[in-house]
């Protein structure tokens, strides 16, 4: 009985992991194509270092920063602490990688005598990315460090999950813009006449929009929510009445 209910509730959610999963990869496969075979490769120095940029950005603030939302889906049965140090851990790699990224984008802009921070693509760009520092920062006190209250965990908690979607969403906007902005500075001339390079670049687009749509759809299903095993749910009941005088048997 627990198993068939446990196979209903979950529903397409498996198939749709798996399909967010091949969107990514294939996201990554575009990204390191674009860069390898139309912008020369990847170095961190000179010219090609900018091209270590977007692979990043797609890598962190797109893929990685995805499974991390989509920790609490997947592993629905193994111990809270355990998805929790999962998904922190995923975060923080999402920000050393695009930590990178951003590095060698501001290296090359110096090196090249390019202006930093002047499109609506780096303004999305560092917006998105400081304020999921912020948000890793405010999560990682919340729940990692001893101490905190539960009625503040529990209020901040629909914040937390608000802004991890909406961070996402941001970062594959600024993806978007950042790609027709590379296009339109690399292909000025035959971006319009639909040349492979801008229809690889177009078709990554896609690709990223796809994956976010995939991953904030299951993240909004509330039947696929992680259901609390029974002896986080007792301790949940014994922690709050202890710290809020309530009774269990309270609504």
């Amino acid at each position: 009985m627990d198993e068939s209910s446990n196979h209903q509730s979950t529903g397409s959610m498996p198939y749709l992991i798996g399909i967010s999963q091949i969107l990514g990869v294939a996201a990554l496969a575009v990204t390191g194509t674009w860069m390898s075979h139309y912008r020369g490769g990847f170095s961190w120095s000179g010219p090609l270092q900018f091209n270590v940029h977007p692979l990043c950005m797609v890598l962190g603030m797109v893929f990685l920063c995805g499974d991390s939302l989509l920790v609490y889906r997947v592993f629905r049965h193994e111990t809270k602490r355990a998805t929790k140090i999962l998904h922190g851990v995923l975060h923080i790699m999402a920000l050393i990688i695009s930590l990178i990224g951003i590095i060698a984008v501001f290296q090359f802009h110096k090196s090249s005598s390019i202006p930093d921070m002047y499109s609506l693509h780096s303004w999305v760009g560092i917006t998105t990315f400081t304020l999921y520092l912020l948000q890793w920062i405010l999560g990682f006190i919340m729940f990692f460090v001893p101490g905190v209250g539960f009625a503040y965990r529990t209020k901040f908690k629909p914040l937390h999950s608000f802004f991890g979607a909406s961070l996402l969403v941001a970062a594959i906007a600024s993806c978007l813009l950042g790609i027709t902005e590379k296009l339109l500075f690399s292909i000025p001339k035959d971006y319009s006449k639909m040349v492979p390079e801008g229809i690889l670049a177009n078709s990554l687009g896609l690709l990223l929009v796809a994956f976010g749509a995939v991953v904030v759809y299951v993240l909004t299903r509330e039947e696929w929510r992680r259901p609390p095993l029974p002896e986080e749910q007792a301790l949940s009941i014994d922690f709050k009445t202890l710290t809020e005088g309530e009774s269990p048997t309270e609504p």
